[in-house]
């Protein structure tokens, strides 16, 4: 299929759904990476779902893209850009509307596939806009709730349903962060699971088959 001329760049992976309109799987890849890095998986999913893979929208150099800016400070230490994160949170949330008009796609059964800082915008997305996400796949990240919007916790929630995972050994984002995740995806009343892998910061074979069964009867 053809890639529709939206407001990011993507890859496309159409639905084998031939009665009605096919659900939709979102991918957001993680910081320095692009669209082709996550669309890999795409053969390997299920096939009723219409799975499109989404650029982040700032280029970094020598290639690569971002959600936002990571500053590396010698008086600061490592910091987020927030406020572009949360520009980058509603230009996902408009690029979802998009892309579900334009390929006649199930805007009532929306999964997000997020890899690092894909899955810290994935998080952002879901628990901000609810009405809009059904599933989340959070790979290898954590929710800041900083670029979540306010007054979230006051948002339907009980409708979300969240697979996350995480490296025993991550050097890049320290296991103890996406431990959070459960404990507030619990108070929040959010059915969820949570499991960790013997690996670092990436996803492991057992760890794409456990959340592909997951994602069996989430279509």
């Amino acid at each position: 299929m053809t890639t529709a001329p939206l407001s990011l760049e993507h890859l496309i992976r159409p639905s084998s759904t031939t009665v009605g309109k096919p659900p939709a799987l979102f991918m957001f890849h993680g910081y320095g990476s692009n669209e082709e890095d996550l669309f890999s998986f795409a053969p390997e999913l299920q096939e009723e779902f219409c799975v499109i893979s989404v650029r982040a929208p700032y280029p970094m150099q020598p290639f690569g893209n971002a959600w936002y800016a990571i500053n590396f400070d010698a008086q600061q230490g490592k910091w987020s850009d927030d406020e572009q994160a949360k520009e980058s949170r509603d230009k996902i949330v408009e690029f979802i509307d998009e892309a579900c008009q334009a390929y006649g796609l199930d805007e009532n059964n929306v999964t997000l596939l997020g890899f690092s800082q894909g899955t810290i915008l994935s998080y952002a997305v879901a628990l901000s806009y609810p009405e809009k996400i059904k599933n989340v796949v959070a790979l290898s990240g954590y929710i800041n709730e900083g670029i979540l919007k306010e007054h979230y916790e006051e948002n339907s929630l009980s409708g979300l349903k969240i697979y996350a995972s995480h490296g025993q050994v991550d050097q890049v984002i320290p296991p103890e962060w996406a431990q959070r995740a459960p404990k507030l995806l619990k108070r929040l009343g959010i059915e969820h699971v949570y499991e960790e892998f013997p690996v670092g910061h990436g996803v492991a074979p057992q760890n794409f088959y456990s959340f592909k069964k997951w994602l069996d009867d989430k279509i």
